[in-house]
C-alpha cells in the first residue's frame, strides 16, 4: 500500500492489495477497520484513486490488465465474476472485445457500470466460484459456453483447441460436462462443435461404413488393420499405393501420439504410399466430403 504498515489492518490491506492487483474497494477497507473519514483522506492525499463506484486503486491510477479486471469485478458486487471474451483472455484461450469488459452477476439487475458489459444471470448462483490468477471468473467450461454464444465456429474451434493445449479442460471430458448445463445459451452450438472431434465408430461400423465409399470411388476392398513397413494402418489399398487413416479423437492426443501418427504418415509418404486422414465423423456424417476426396485420389492413381 501507498502509507507505511503500522498496524495489523495496514498489513492486512497490503497483502490485499497484492492479491487483488493493486485495487481495493471501500467495502474491503471498512472491513478492515478504516473509517470513512480515513478512507477519504487517502483519497484527497493521493494514496488512493477512484478506478469505479467504491473502487480504487492504491498509490497509482495506473492499472494492469489484472488490476482492469479485479476492479470490475469489485464495482459489480459480491458474487461477480469475469466472463466471456474477458475470460477468455484470462484463460488465454481468446481476445477480450476492445471497449468493454465482461463481467456476470449471479442475480437479475440492471447494473451499470462504465467500461463494463453486465450479464445479469441468476443460473449462476448454483455454481462454486472460481478464480484464477485471484480473479473470480466463470470456469472453462462455462466460458466455453459463453464464447458459443458469441463466436463464429472457427474463432470458437480455436478456443476449445487452447482450452485443451493448456490442460484446462479436453475436448471429451468438456461434452461429458455439457450435460450439467442444458438449457443455456451457447450449449447446443458446442456441442454440435465437439461431436466433431470427439465421436468414434467402433472399428466394425467403421469398415462397414467406409467400404461402400471406397468401392463407389472405383477402389477395391481394402486390406483393414494391415501392416505396412512396421506400422499398423486402418485401411490399405497395395494396388493403388494408398494408406487411409482415421481419427477419431483429432483434437485430443497426447504428444507422444501425435508425433508416432506424424512418423508413421512420414515414414509412408517417404516409401511412396499415397497418406489420406479422415475423421470418424465425416465417414459418419459427411460421407460426400469423403467420397469426393476418394474420388480425386483415385483419378490420380
Amino acid at each position: 500500500m501507498a502509507w507505511k504498515s503500522h498496524s495489523a489492518r495496514d498489513a492486512a490491506a497490503w497483502r490485499l492489495v497484492r492479491a487483488q492487483h493493486g485495487v481495493l474497494s471501500r467495502s474491503q477497507l471498512l472491513a478492515l477497520g478504516y473509517t470513512r473519514r480515513e478512507v477519504e483522506q487517502r483519497l484527497h492525499n493521493g494514496r488512493l484513486h477512484t478506478v469505479a463506484g467504491g473502487v480504487y486503486a492504491v498509490g497509482r491510477r495506473e492499472l494492469t490488465p489484472h488490476g482492469r479486471w479485479m476492479a470490475a469485478v469489485l464495482a459489480c458486487g459480491d458474487g461477480a465474476a469475469l466472463s466471456h471474451r474477458s475470460a477468455a483472455e484470462l484463460w488465454g484461450i481468446g481476445k477480450e472485445e476492445r471497449g468493454y469488459i465482461d463481467i456476470s452477476i449471479k442475480r437479475r439487475s440492471r447494473l451499470e457500470r462504465r467500461g463494463v458489459k453486465v450479464h445479469a444471470r441468476a443460473s449462476l448462483a448454483s455454481q462454486p466460484l472460481t478464480r484464477w490468477c485471484g480473479i473470480p471468473v466463470t470456469d472453462p467450461v462455462q466460458t466455453l459456453i459463453d464464447l458459443a454464444t458469441e463466436l463464429r465456429p472457427l474463432r470458437l474451434e480455436r478456443a476449445v483447441n487452447e482450452a485443451d493445449k493448456l490442460d484446462l479442460i479436453d475436448p471429451e471430458t468438456l461434452r461429458r460436462a455439457l450435460t450439467g448445463h442444458k438449457g443455456e445459451p451457447g450449449v447446443k452450438t458446442l456441442a454440435t462443435l465437439l461431436d466433431r472431434h470427439t465421436f468414434r465408430l467402433s472399428d466394425s461400423d467403421l469398415e462397414i461404413l467406409f467400404r461402400p465409399l471406397a468401392l463407389a470411388a472405383g477402389l477395391p476392398l481394402p486390406l483393414t488393420k494391415h501392416w505396412v513397413l512396421d506400422y499398423e494402418v486402418d485401411f490399405f489399398f497395395p494396388d493403388d499405393g494408398l494408406i487411409v487413416e482415421t481419427d477419431g479423437l483429432r483434437y485430443h492426443r497426447t504428444p507422444a501420439q501425435q508425433a508416432r501418427a506424424a512418423r508413421r504418415d512420414q515414414t509412408h509418404t517417404a516409401a511412396g504410399f499415397r497418406v489420406l486422414r479422415f475423421t470418424h465423423w465425416q465417414i459418419a456424417h459427411a460421407p460426400d466430403e469423403v467420397s469426393a476426396v476418394l474420388h480425386r485420389v483415385r483419378g490420380l492413381v
